[in-house]
């Protein structure tokens, strides 16, 4: 089944679902973008390890990295019959695991310059505090200082959005573009739940033509591969932050509209 909405869909942020996401986006991207640029270039996939909070619910049989023992039943030592409050409620464990994404690197071939950095915002890059939205900022400030262009795809709801002068408009996702012979702004283009994503442009050095992204595409040929129609219960409601009322109404529209809600 293809993806039900023209754009991004919100519930491909699960965060059990997202490094799945990531992974074969990025993948998508360096394919799409690596046919336009040979021979001059090439796209390389750097990839990189952080650590994000997963809960470990009955439904999440296995997480990496984490070991899940089930205790001995209690009894009293004295073996006298004991009343014991059952616990009113069990909640999901949250631990921190190691999770692997990536970054794409367009670097000339003849002598291994970085040119263009492209990044697709992972959550550990909006998450609050010095080892998450602090030093991501670090990097792409960086990135500024240097010759290279910078793409960024923030297709996450949560967490702080990267810094930008001015206010952001009220949409659920971006993506910006920094290039390194305009320093004194950034090209934003918002990204709003209705309408379908359209290309945006992969500056590569002077004198040559931009490359195009077609993020759209790459995100309708991810979800027909994956077949996350499957993974998906679009039933419920698509996870935090919640919508604005409007939106929210759309939506369910859409999914009624599909079969996907009844």
């Amino acid at each position: 089944m293809e993806k039900p909405f023209p754009g991004m869909d919100p519930y491909l942020e699960t965060p059990s679902l997202w490094p799945d996401v990531h992974h074969r986006l990025i993948t998508a991207i360096c394919d799409q973008i690596q046919s336009q640029i040979v021979p001059r270039y090439t796209a390389l996939i750097t990839p990189y390890v952080t650590f994000e909070s997963v809960e470990i619910t009955p439904a999440r049989v296995a997480v990496p990295d984490v070991g899940i023992l089930d205790s001995e039943p209690f009894f009293p030592a004295s073996g006298a019959a004991v009343a014991v409050a059952p616990a009113p409620l069990t909640l999901p464990l949250t631990v921190e695991v190691p999770t692997e994404y990536g970054r794409i690197e367009i670097r000339s071939v003849r002598d291994q310059l970085l040119v263009t950095a492209i990044e697709l915002l992972s959550p550990a890059n909006k998450r609050p505090g010095l080892d998450g939205a602090d030093a991501y900022e670090k990097k792409r400030q960086d990135i500024f200082r240097s010759t290279a262009n910078l793409i960024e795809i923030d297709l996450l709801r949560n967490g702080k959005r990267p810094k930008v002068g001015g206010r952001l408009p009220d949409d659920p996702y971006f993506i910006f573009l920094s290039r390194a012979q305009r320093r004194t702004g950034i090209d934003t283009w918002p990204l709003s739940l209705r309408d379908p994503i359209k290309p945006v442009p992969v500056p590569l050095r002077h004198p040559d033509p931009d490359a195009v992204l077609d993020l759209g595409q790459a995100l309708n040929d991810i979800y027909l591969r994956a077949r996350y129609d499957v993974q998906v219960d679009y039933r419920q409601p698509p996870p935090p932050p919640v919508f604005a009322p409007d939106d929210a109404a759309w939506l369910d529209a859409q999914l009624r509209e599909r079969g996907l809600r009844s």
